[in-house]
């Protein structure tokens, strides 16, 4: 990890309507560091990851990336976007398309690179993630964990600085969820810069170099996975690992 900030968020206040869903957020990601938001449902995580995507505009604040702001401006988004990769939960993949015209797709249209290129690029990524076999398969004929690996190389494709993800193990059966993680925690191991959201707090732990906990649109603690884990500051970051602890019940 480098000391260079990859992507800061400064002031961020996002609202639907009379609601704010995100208040005032601070936040510096810096080039080969990943960071987890965790936080209960409803805290702001994923309009958060949209708004650093320039899927959502912020009402205030700026989210800046190495240096550029990211606005609402058509053609300076589309560029910056592009840089700035994002998986959901929803695989999003186009049903009549075979997987390699899937991940080609964006790179040919979006970058004008030239099919062979793109089709060699998707290959090797293909590769990396057990599934060449599948380049000519529809996304009909795979399971959960094997399309949301092609959407992680349908963005990896397009060559991005930074990564999002978003809660992209919550559809999946648990036998298939370890794939989708086993992915991520390569990409971490090679320096790709992450900004991830997730539930599945053992992967968290591990993958993180941060934590970031959201309530009610704030951030309320922010600090090292072992710190966060084994002795989180306030009562609610308390309550919320709580959550995930269980004792069988005495009679």
């Amino acid at each position: 990890m480098e000391d260079k900030v990859q992507l800061e968020v400064t002031g961020l206040v996002k609202k639907f309507g009379d609601d704010t869903i995100l208040d005032g957020i601070d936040l510096c990601v810096h080039k080969g560091e990943v960071v987890v938001v965790l936080g209960p449902s409803g805290c702001g995580k994923s309009t958060l990851l949209r708004c650093m995507n320039g899927l959502e505009t912020a009402n205030e604040g700026t989210i800046l990336l190495d240096g550029e702001e990211i606005s609402s401006d058509g053609k300076k988004i589309t560029q910056l976007r592009q840089k700035i990769g994002m998986v959901f939960q929803s695989y999003d993949l186009f049903p009549h398309k075979n997987i390699i015209d899937n991940i080609t797709l964006a790179p040919v249209k979006v970058q004008k690179r030239t099919k062979k290129e793109a089709e060699e690029q998707a290959e090797k990524l293909l590769a990396r993630v057990g599934l060449s076999e599948k380049k000519k398969a529809f996304p009909r004929e795979l399971s959960g964990g094997q399309k949301q690996r092609v959407a992680i190389v349908r963005a990896l494709c397009m060559n991005p600085e930074v990564m999002l993800f978003d809660e992209v193990t919550a559809a999946l059966d648990p036998e298939m969820v370890r794939e989708v993680l086993d992915v991520m925690l390569e990409l971490a191991e090679q320096g790709m810069t992450m900004v991830i959201v997730t539930h599945e707090m053992q992967f968290a732990r591990a993958i993180a170099d941060r934590i970031v906990f959201l309530d009610n649109g704030k951030i309320v603690e922010e600090t090292t996975p072992d710190e966060f884990f084994t002795n989180p500051k306030t009562q609610r970051a308390k309550d919320f690992l709580h959550t995930f602890a269980y004792e069988k019940r005495r009679t």
